[in-house]
């Protein structure tokens, strides 16, 4: 039986009482830093792909399994690490972070962050069994961040969301073949004034709904003390994912916690992706202050609730 804390605050995110779900202590090997996931239900079961930085100072990636989403083994060896291969090793030099996972037609796709001495780009990967996983390309311009495909098509085009480091907004691109991309628009800015001010980022793959897709996202916000991320929602129109329908004008998940405000980067929870339960609970995993990995469950009803409320305010 799953157990969940109360509400604080205004977080419409519940934390799962036994946070952090996967911390340092957790590894079966010695690491600097745990920081976020990207997840997918694979073949009945709760994947994560997490993001470790080796004692060495180099960005990695781990799997971990588990059959209820609350409990995790994470394997001993990595799945992906920096390319060897000459197209993509000089670019992964700094090492590779923030799996996103998306299914297309079956197949698992994996965008991450490369990032070397000539900037950060948004590299492309895929797998059909979690077991192997093959390098497709790199699919951004220099110094993008925060990429995610949606998991269908519009308009006969693969779309995906990121965001250009040297930028502060969420950007929409289109694509016929997975590599080549663009017709690019603006889709989600920061707003003055509000918790999400300075930058916004796509926090995970859009999850198809009802009313178009949802995301959710992370806003920081400039403070006298530092950076404070926390993470909110949006909810885009279907067949044209640039017009927003509804945002939520209050954080959904801030740092409140310890765990939360403390660590490698302190006051910042930070989500790779969210599962949407059939009982309609959606399952956030996020990263909190770069040190561990956490949960937080609220419903799809209370989000888009949120989010409809607030659209002629924003």
């Amino acid at each position: 039986m799953y157990r969940i804390a109360p509400k604080t605050g205004q977080d419409v995110v519940r934390r799962y009482k036994y946070n952090p779900l996967i911390s340092i202590d957790d590894l079966p090997f010695g690491c600097s830093d745990i920081w976020n996931a990207g997840v997918i239900h694979f073949q009945g079961r709760y994947l994560l792909l997490l993001t470790v930085e080796t004692l060495e100072g180099q960005g990695c990636i781990y799997l971990a399994h588990g059959t209820d989403g609350y409990k995790f083994t994470v394997e001993p060896e990595p799945f992906m690490v920096a390319s060897a291969d000459e197209a993509f090793a000089r670019y992964e030099t700094f090492g590779i972070f923030d799996p996103r996972i998306t299914e297309i037609d079956s197949t698992y796709y994996i965008t991450y962050l490369a990032e070397s001495e000539y900037g950060r780009r948004i590299g492309l990967a895929r797998t059909d069994d979690f077991k192997s996983v093959e390098r497709i390309q790199y699919i951004s311009e220099p110094d993008t961040k925060s990429a995610c495909l949606f998991t269908s098509k519009i308009e006969d085009c693969y779309a995906m969301l990121e965001r250009p480091s040297a930028g502060v907004s969420i950007w929409l691109s289109y694509s016929n073949d997975l590599i080549h991309w663009g017709s690019s628009t603006v889709v989600l800015t920061p707003r003055g004034g509000f918790w999400d001010s300075n930058r916004v980022g796509a926090a995970g793959p859009p999850i198809e709904i009802e009313q178009g897709w949802l995301l959710i996202y992370y806003g920081e916000k400039d403070t006298s003390a530092g950076s404070l991320i926390r993470l909110g929602a949006a909810i885009l129109q279907k067949d044209n994912p640039s017009n927003v329908l509804g945002r939520s004008n209050i954080p959904i998940l801030a740092p409140r916690e310890k765990y939360e405000r403390i660590g490698d980067v302190g006051n910042i929870v930070f989500s790779c992706g969210a599962l949407l339960e059939e009982d309609g609970r959606l399952k956030i995993y996020y990263g909190a202050s770069d040190s561990c990995i956490c949960l937080g469950v609220t419903s799809l009803d209370e989000i888009i609730q949120i989010c409809i409320n607030d659209q002629e305010q924003y």
